[in-house]
Protein backbone atom coordinates (compact mmCIF):
# COMPACT_ATOMS: atom_id res chain seq x y z
CA UNK A 1 0.00 0.00 0.00
CA UNK A 2 1.27 3.49 -0.92
CA UNK A 3 1.34 5.81 2.08
CA UNK A 4 2.02 9.06 0.23
CA UNK A 5 2.44 10.14 -3.37
CA UNK A 6 3.28 13.34 -5.19
CA UNK A 7 3.88 14.63 -8.70
CA UNK A 8 7.17 16.04 -10.00
CA UNK A 9 6.29 18.43 -12.81
CA UNK A 10 8.62 19.43 -15.63
CA UNK A 11 10.22 22.85 -15.13
CA UNK A 12 10.38 25.06 -18.23
CA UNK A 13 12.71 28.05 -18.47
CA UNK A 14 10.84 30.55 -20.64
CA UNK A 15 14.06 32.52 -20.70
CA UNK A 16 17.45 31.93 -19.09
CA UNK A 17 20.06 34.67 -18.69
CA UNK A 18 23.49 34.00 -17.22
CA UNK A 19 24.28 37.13 -15.22
CA UNK A 20 27.55 36.35 -13.46
CA UNK A 21 29.76 33.79 -11.81
CA UNK A 22 30.70 33.45 -8.17
CA UNK A 23 34.21 32.80 -6.92
CA UNK A 24 33.21 29.21 -6.13
CA UNK A 25 32.36 28.59 -9.79
CA UNK A 26 28.57 28.65 -9.52
CA UNK A 27 26.88 30.72 -12.21
CA UNK A 28 24.29 33.38 -11.42
CA UNK A 29 21.06 33.27 -13.39
CA UNK A 30 17.92 35.21 -14.15
CA UNK A 31 15.06 33.09 -15.41
CA UNK A 32 11.29 32.81 -15.60
CA UNK A 33 10.40 29.22 -14.73
CA UNK A 34 6.96 27.67 -15.16
CA UNK A 35 5.73 24.11 -14.72
CA UNK A 36 4.05 21.88 -17.27
CA UNK A 37 1.60 19.03 -16.84
CA UNK A 38 4.24 16.56 -18.01
CA UNK A 39 5.54 14.90 -14.86
CA UNK A 40 7.12 12.01 -13.00
CA UNK A 41 5.24 10.29 -10.17
CA UNK A 42 6.83 9.44 -6.83
CA UNK A 43 5.36 7.14 -4.18
CA UNK A 44 6.54 6.73 -0.58
CA UNK A 45 5.92 3.63 1.52
CA UNK A 46 7.32 1.97 4.65
CA UNK A 47 10.68 0.30 4.15
CA UNK A 48 10.36 -3.36 3.19
CA UNK A 49 13.87 -4.54 4.08
CA UNK A 50 15.91 -5.06 7.22
CA UNK A 51 19.17 -3.66 5.85
CA UNK A 52 19.00 -0.48 7.91
CA UNK A 53 19.03 1.67 4.77
CA UNK A 54 17.35 5.03 5.24
CA UNK A 55 15.76 5.12 1.79
CA UNK A 56 15.56 2.63 -1.05
CA UNK A 57 14.34 3.31 -4.57
CA UNK A 58 12.70 1.36 -7.35
CA UNK A 59 12.07 2.86 -10.78
CA UNK A 60 9.84 2.08 -13.74
CA UNK A 61 8.54 4.04 -16.70
CA UNK A 62 9.80 4.88 -20.20
CA UNK A 63 13.04 6.49 -18.96
CA UNK A 64 13.78 4.15 -16.04
CA UNK A 65 16.77 2.58 -17.76
CA UNK A 66 18.55 5.95 -17.82
CA UNK A 67 18.64 6.23 -14.03
CA UNK A 68 20.51 4.44 -11.27
CA UNK A 69 18.92 2.94 -8.16
CA UNK A 70 22.13 3.45 -6.22
CA UNK A 71 22.98 5.92 -3.47
CA UNK A 72 23.96 8.68 -5.90
CA UNK A 73 20.36 9.13 -7.06
CA UNK A 74 19.00 12.54 -6.06
CA UNK A 75 15.97 10.99 -4.35
CA UNK A 76 17.98 8.90 -1.90
CA UNK A 77 20.47 11.75 -1.45
CA UNK A 78 17.55 14.04 -0.58
CA UNK A 79 16.43 11.59 2.11
CA UNK A 80 19.88 11.43 3.70
CA UNK A 81 20.36 15.21 3.60
CA UNK A 82 16.95 15.87 5.16
CA UNK A 83 17.55 13.26 7.86
CA UNK A 84 20.91 14.81 8.78
CA UNK A 85 19.52 18.36 8.76
CA UNK A 86 16.51 17.42 10.86
CA UNK A 87 18.70 15.67 13.44
CA UNK A 88 20.93 18.75 13.66
CA UNK A 89 17.82 20.80 14.39
CA UNK A 90 16.82 18.48 17.22
CA UNK A 91 14.31 16.27 15.43
CA UNK A 92 13.88 12.81 16.96
CA UNK A 93 15.69 10.39 14.70
CA UNK A 94 13.78 7.42 16.10
CA UNK A 95 10.58 8.78 14.57
CA UNK A 96 12.16 9.15 11.13
CA UNK A 97 11.46 5.65 9.88
CA UNK A 98 13.17 4.21 6.79
CA UNK A 99 11.20 4.49 3.57
CA UNK A 100 10.88 2.93 0.16
CA UNK A 101 10.38 5.18 -2.86
CA UNK A 102 8.96 4.14 -6.20
CA UNK A 103 9.54 6.49 -9.12
CA UNK A 104 7.61 6.36 -12.38
CA UNK A 105 10.07 8.09 -14.69
CA UNK A 106 8.08 9.66 -17.51
CA UNK A 107 10.33 12.69 -18.16
CA UNK A 108 13.50 12.46 -20.25
CA UNK A 109 16.80 12.47 -18.34
CA UNK A 110 19.39 15.28 -18.66
CA UNK A 111 16.93 17.20 -20.79
CA UNK A 112 16.78 20.78 -19.47
CA UNK A 113 13.41 20.49 -17.76
CA UNK A 114 14.61 19.79 -14.24
CA UNK A 115 13.44 16.18 -14.07
CA UNK A 116 16.00 15.05 -11.49
CA UNK A 117 15.56 18.24 -9.48
CA UNK A 118 11.78 17.86 -9.59
CA UNK A 119 12.12 14.29 -8.32
CA UNK A 120 14.41 15.39 -5.48
CA UNK A 121 12.03 18.21 -4.53
CA UNK A 122 9.15 15.74 -4.62
CA UNK A 123 11.04 13.43 -2.26
CA UNK A 124 11.64 16.34 0.12
CA UNK A 125 7.94 17.24 0.16
CA UNK A 126 6.93 13.64 0.85
CA UNK A 127 9.52 13.14 3.58
CA UNK A 128 8.65 16.46 5.21
CA UNK A 129 5.09 15.18 5.60
CA UNK A 130 6.02 11.64 6.60
CA UNK A 131 8.76 12.57 9.06
CA UNK A 132 6.97 15.77 10.17
CA UNK A 133 10.03 17.89 9.47
CA UNK A 134 9.42 21.67 9.41
CA UNK A 135 9.19 23.19 5.95
CA UNK A 136 12.00 25.65 6.74
CA UNK A 137 14.44 22.76 7.13
CA UNK A 138 13.48 21.54 3.67
CA UNK A 139 13.87 24.96 2.06
CA UNK A 140 17.25 25.47 3.70
CA UNK A 141 18.86 22.34 2.31
CA UNK A 142 17.22 22.27 -1.13
CA UNK A 143 20.04 24.19 -2.89
CA UNK A 144 22.53 21.52 -1.79
CA UNK A 145 20.80 19.11 -4.18
CA UNK A 146 20.94 21.39 -7.22
CA UNK A 147 20.17 24.87 -8.50
CA UNK A 148 16.69 23.88 -9.72
CA UNK A 149 15.55 22.09 -6.56
CA UNK A 150 14.36 25.23 -4.69
CA UNK A 151 12.01 26.30 -7.48
CA UNK A 152 10.84 22.72 -7.95
CA UNK A 153 9.73 22.66 -4.31
CA UNK A 154 7.04 25.24 -5.10
CA UNK A 155 6.17 24.17 -8.67
CA UNK A 156 4.76 27.63 -9.35
CA UNK A 157 5.65 30.31 -11.90
CA UNK A 158 8.70 31.99 -10.40
CA UNK A 159 11.53 34.34 -11.22
CA UNK A 160 14.80 32.57 -10.38
CA UNK A 161 17.89 34.60 -9.54
CA UNK A 162 21.15 34.06 -7.68
CA UNK A 163 22.26 30.47 -8.24
CA UNK A 164 18.60 29.51 -8.41
CA UNK A 165 17.99 30.09 -4.71
CA UNK A 166 16.57 33.64 -4.91
CA UNK A 167 12.93 33.07 -5.82
CA UNK A 168 10.28 35.71 -6.51
CA UNK A 169 6.67 34.78 -7.30
CA UNK A 170 5.35 36.32 -10.50
CA UNK A 171 1.80 37.37 -11.41
CA UNK A 172 -0.37 34.69 -13.00
CA UNK A 173 0.58 33.97 -16.58
CA UNK A 174 -2.04 34.06 -19.33
CA UNK A 175 -3.82 30.88 -20.27
CA UNK A 176 -1.98 29.16 -23.12
CA UNK A 177 -1.01 25.84 -24.60
CA UNK A 178 2.45 24.30 -24.64
CA UNK A 179 4.19 21.61 -26.64
CA UNK A 180 7.41 20.02 -25.34
CA UNK A 181 9.77 18.06 -27.58
CA UNK A 182 13.02 16.24 -26.77
CA UNK A 183 15.00 14.60 -29.60
CA UNK A 184 16.45 11.89 -27.37
CA UNK A 185 19.92 13.29 -26.72
CA UNK A 186 21.22 13.86 -23.20
CA UNK A 187 22.95 17.20 -22.64
CA UNK A 188 25.47 17.65 -19.85
CA UNK A 189 24.91 21.01 -18.13
CA UNK A 190 28.60 21.37 -17.10
CA UNK A 191 29.71 20.85 -20.70
CA UNK A 192 27.39 23.62 -21.90
CA UNK A 193 28.75 26.03 -19.30
CA UNK A 194 32.30 25.15 -20.42
CA UNK A 195 31.31 26.08 -23.96
CA UNK A 196 29.86 29.34 -22.67
CA UNK A 197 33.14 30.15 -20.91
CA UNK A 198 35.27 29.27 -23.93
CA UNK A 199 33.32 31.39 -26.42
CA UNK A 200 33.23 34.82 -24.86
CA UNK A 201 31.75 34.10 -21.47
CA UNK A 202 28.81 35.85 -19.86
CA UNK A 203 26.83 38.22 -22.11
CA UNK A 204 26.60 41.85 -21.03
CA UNK A 205 23.09 43.25 -20.74
CA UNK A 206 21.05 45.72 -18.74
CA UNK A 207 19.07 44.36 -15.77
CA UNK A 208 15.73 42.96 -16.87
CA UNK A 209 12.50 44.45 -15.54
CA UNK A 210 9.34 42.36 -15.26
CA UNK A 211 6.01 44.11 -15.95
CA UNK A 212 4.48 45.10 -12.62
CA UNK A 213 1.03 43.88 -13.57
CA UNK A 214 2.19 40.74 -15.31
CA UNK A 215 1.12 39.65 -18.78
CA UNK A 216 -2.55 39.99 -19.65
CA UNK A 217 -2.39 37.91 -22.83
CA UNK A 218 -0.10 35.51 -24.61
CA UNK A 219 0.62 38.40 -26.99
CA UNK A 220 2.03 40.39 -24.07
CA UNK A 221 4.06 37.42 -22.83
CA UNK A 222 5.52 36.66 -26.26
CA UNK A 223 6.45 40.33 -26.73
CA UNK A 224 8.29 40.17 -23.40
CA UNK A 225 10.01 36.87 -24.23
CA UNK A 226 11.21 38.33 -27.53
CA UNK A 227 13.33 40.75 -25.49
CA UNK A 228 15.01 37.82 -23.70
CA UNK A 229 17.20 34.84 -24.58
CA UNK A 230 18.30 31.46 -23.45
CA UNK A 231 22.01 32.16 -23.19
CA UNK A 232 22.79 28.44 -23.22
CA UNK A 233 20.83 27.66 -26.38
CA UNK A 234 23.54 28.42 -28.99
CA UNK A 235 26.09 26.41 -27.02
CA UNK A 236 23.75 23.43 -26.71
CA UNK A 237 23.05 23.59 -30.45
CA UNK A 238 26.79 23.63 -31.16
CA UNK A 239 27.12 20.45 -29.11
CA UNK A 240 23.92 18.79 -30.35
CA UNK A 241 22.83 20.25 -33.72
CA UNK A 242 19.59 18.24 -33.64
CA UNK A 243 18.29 20.85 -31.16
CA UNK A 244 18.17 23.36 -34.03
CA UNK A 245 16.23 20.79 -36.05
CA UNK A 246 13.69 20.55 -33.23
CA UNK A 247 13.35 24.33 -33.01
CA UNK A 248 12.88 24.63 -36.76
CA UNK A 249 10.30 21.85 -36.74
CA UNK A 250 8.36 23.50 -33.92
CA UNK A 251 8.46 26.88 -35.66
CA UNK A 252 6.82 25.33 -38.73
CA UNK A 253 3.85 23.89 -36.81
CA UNK A 254 0.41 25.49 -37.24
CA UNK A 255 -0.54 28.42 -34.96
CA UNK A 256 2.74 28.44 -33.01
CA UNK A 257 3.45 31.71 -31.21
CA UNK A 258 6.94 31.20 -29.74
CA UNK A 259 9.67 28.54 -29.64
CA UNK A 260 12.81 28.19 -27.53
CA UNK A 261 15.01 25.64 -25.76
CA UNK A 262 14.55 25.11 -22.01
CA UNK A 263 17.45 25.09 -19.56
CA UNK A 264 20.65 23.60 -20.94
CA UNK A 265 18.67 21.45 -23.39
CA UNK A 266 17.82 19.43 -25.27
CA UNK A 267 14.08 19.83 -24.60
CA UNK A 268 12.46 22.64 -26.58
CA UNK A 269 9.03 24.20 -26.14
CA UNK A 270 6.44 25.92 -28.28
CA UNK A 271 3.68 28.20 -27.00
CA UNK A 272 0.18 28.46 -28.43
CA UNK A 273 -2.95 30.50 -27.77
CA UNK A 274 -4.84 27.52 -26.39
CA UNK A 275 -4.36 23.95 -25.23
CA UNK A 276 -6.41 22.82 -28.22
CA UNK A 277 -3.97 24.54 -30.59
CA UNK A 278 -1.06 22.82 -28.82
CA UNK A 279 -2.78 19.44 -29.10
CA UNK A 280 -3.47 20.01 -32.80
CA UNK A 281 0.17 20.90 -33.36
CA UNK A 282 1.19 17.81 -31.39
CA UNK A 283 -0.90 15.67 -33.74
CA UNK A 284 0.69 17.36 -36.75
CA UNK A 285 4.14 16.71 -35.28
CA UNK A 286 3.36 13.03 -34.74
CA UNK A 287 2.63 12.54 -38.45
CA UNK A 288 6.16 13.54 -39.48
CA UNK A 289 8.38 10.46 -40.01
CA UNK A 290 11.51 12.23 -38.75
CA UNK A 291 9.93 12.90 -35.34
CA UNK A 292 8.80 9.37 -34.52
CA UNK A 293 11.60 8.76 -32.01
CA UNK A 294 11.26 12.13 -30.30
CA UNK A 295 9.62 12.45 -26.89
CA UNK A 296 6.79 14.96 -26.83
CA UNK A 297 3.97 16.24 -24.65
CA UNK A 298 1.21 18.80 -25.19
CA UNK A 299 -1.23 20.43 -22.79
CA UNK A 300 -2.08 23.51 -20.78
CA UNK A 301 0.89 25.62 -19.74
Amino acid sequence: MVLLNDTAHAKINLFLHITGRRDDGYHLVDSLAIFAGAADQLNLDNATNDEGTLATLTIDGPFASRLTHEDDNLITRAAQLLYNAARQHGHDGASMLPVTFHLHKALPVASGIGGGSADAACALRLLSRYWQVPHNDVVELAPQLGADVPVCLTQQATRMEGIGDVLTPVPPLPSMGMLLVNPGVAVSTPSIFKRLASTGGIPERAPLSFPKDGWHSIHDLVAFLNTTNNDLQPHAIAQEPVIQTVLDTLADLPDVRFVRMSGSGATCFALFDTEEAAQNAHHSLSTKPETQKWWSWAGQA
